[in-house]
């Protein structure tokens, strides 16, 4: 931990050693502080804070849990007002099949109705991913709400499954009702990477006051930077052995382009061998002639 660090938010400089960006961190800000998860929910669905009675999260987790074991899941799965599931899933690194994914995932959380209950009376339920990264890159957006619609007459088939992306390298397309719900900020807040950066956006809207000395007050945590830690060697080692992947496809696809052009060397050899042996035979036809 930098020694700058052990000073309070508002003194605090230089880089900040675990941002919104590590999902540890982004869990632990998010469970920790009610107000802060809150904060967000409302930004990400377009709500007013007064209509947010309960929020409940329904996977929480303890620092103590092993970070290898396939049940340790960061997403943060919640129940708005007894009344909406939401799962909101952070994805710092590229996925090819995010897209199949995160349907999967909504389709589990819309999945929710009790024994002997109607169909009548599934809730909503909403994914929401928060993307490093642009999925579809012909369709650049910041914010996008996706649904299942009609492809001719584009009505919605069923207004309870959603599907939302914030694409954090898409701020400068923001519009402006994503920053009328401060959406923009929220972004901002995943990606500074400095002190500095924070206390400007706290200082540009009160509300994110309290977000960014959680940020401050869980690097000092002892618990909770241990698993940011374990997190980005965790993330550092699957990066090497894709990376390792990659290299072994790149080299085996060297291999098989070298054999091919030996192939096609012999396929040639062959041919003029061919085409020798047809003059030959021609000749000794000619030969027997005379």
């Amino acid at each position: 931990m930098n020694n700058r660090q052990k000073k309070t938010f508002k003194t605090a400089t230089g880089k900040i050693d675990y941002t919104l960006m590590n999902d540890c961190m982004f869990h632990s800000v998010m469970t920790k502080n009610g107000n802060v998860l809150k904060g967000l929910v409302c930004a990400l669905l377009h709500l007013k804070p007064n209509r947010v009675q309960s929020i409940t999260i329904l996977n929480p987790y303890e620092l103590g849990d092993d970070i290898r074991d396939k049940s340790f899941i960061l997403d943060i799965k919640i129940l708005l007002n007894d009344k909406k599931v939401i799962n909101i899933e952070l994805q710092v690194r590229s996925q090819n099949y995010w897209n199949d994914r995160s349907l999967i995932y909504l389709c589990r959380l819309f999945d929710n109705l009790e024994k002997g209950s109607l169909y009548s009376d599934v809730m909503p339920a909403y994914h929401i991913s928060i993307l490093n990264f642009t999925p579809f890159a012909e369709h650049p957006e910041f914010y996008a709400t996706n649904k299942i619609m009609n492809v001719k007459k584009h009505y919605v088939y069923n207004d309870k499954f959603t599907l939302n992306v914030l694409d954090l390298n898409q701020i400068g397309r923001a519009t402006s009702e994503d920053k009328q719900w401060k959406l923009d900020y929220w972004a901002r807040l995943f990606k500074t990477t400095t002190w500095e950066g924070l206390q400007m956006l706290a200082q540009q809207d009160n509300d994110f006051q309290e977000t960014c000395e959680t940020i401050f007050r869980l690097n000092q945590d002892k618990s909770v930077r241990y698993w940011c830690q374990a997190r980005e060697e965790a993330d550092r080692i699957a990066r090497s052995i894709e990376h390792d992947y990659e290299v072994y496809k790149k080299n085996l696809a060297e291999k098989d382009a070298i054999i091919a052009d030996q192939n096609n060397a012999l396929a040639q050899k062959d041919s003029a061998l061919a085409q020798k042996d047809a003059q030959i035979a021609m000749l000794m036809a000619q030969l027997d002639q005379k």
